[in-house]
């Protein structure tokens, strides 16, 4: 299979909420134009989108809504559990560790780290904070397949290498500065001023074009 850009990937994760959603509506059948409706793009995209990963849905008659999420939900690797340890129990940290959202997708915290003596012990939705220093260990052994980092920037590399020597092959990052990976390592990076820039655009390119 050809790579596929991380762009559709995302598409995938949007189609994939909106089956969902009206699946539990009791609704059984949509169309690629309902899907680029809520992706912000076009049936045709739509169609390219899934192309990619074989073929569904009839002429005239649009997709099953059961069998494209169940496909989808395969496609995007939700058929199984993954443990996820979270670096950091900070405030970010401890409000991913109580998202319930996450485990219904599949994604169990399973363990959260820290370096401060004092948040040690501290319990975040039945997971207790160890010492870091036990992470490669536990890593190691088998425990996480998914790393969140939400550490301060300075830290960050050094944690993101401790990972990766440990055997972890996919990291959420929180902290907002470029990381260094191997290639066979997959990193996304959450940055969330650079999320509100893209608001501050869209207000001021709206402002803007209500003056003409």
């Amino acid at each position: 299979m050809k790579r596929i850009a991380e762009s559709t990937v995302r598409r995938l994760s949007i189609y994939l909420s909106f089956l969902e959603e009206i699946g539990a509506r009791g609704v059984l059948t949509t169309s690629s134009d309902d899907l680029a409706r809520l992706g912000g793009t076009t049936s045709a995209q739509v169609r390219k989108d899934l192309s990619f990963f074989g073929s569904f849905g009839k002429r005239g008659l649009g997709y099953s809504v059961p069998e494209l999420s169940a496909h989808l939900r395969e496609i995007l690797g939700l058929g199984r559990k993954w443990n996820v340890c979270i670096v950091g129990a900070g405030k970010i940290g401890g409000a991913l560790a109580r998202y319930a959202g996450f485990a219904e997708r599949g994604f169990n915290i399973t363990g959260m780290y820290d370096s401060d003596p004092h948040k040690l012990g501290k319990m975040y939705s039945g997971v207790a904070v160890q010492d870091i220093v036990h992470l490669e260990r536990d890593i190691k052994s088998g425990k996480y397949q998914i790393a969140i980092l939400t550490v301060p920037p300075e830290n960050a590399q050094n944690i993101v290498d401790i990972l990766v020597g440990a055997g972890i092959k996919a990291i959420l990052s929180f902290a907002p500065l470029q990381l260094t990976t191997p290639p066979d390592v997959t990193l996304r990076t959450v940055n969330m001023a650079m999320e509100l820039e893209g608001l501050t655009f869209a207000l001021t390119k709206r402002s803007s074009d209500q003056q003409y």
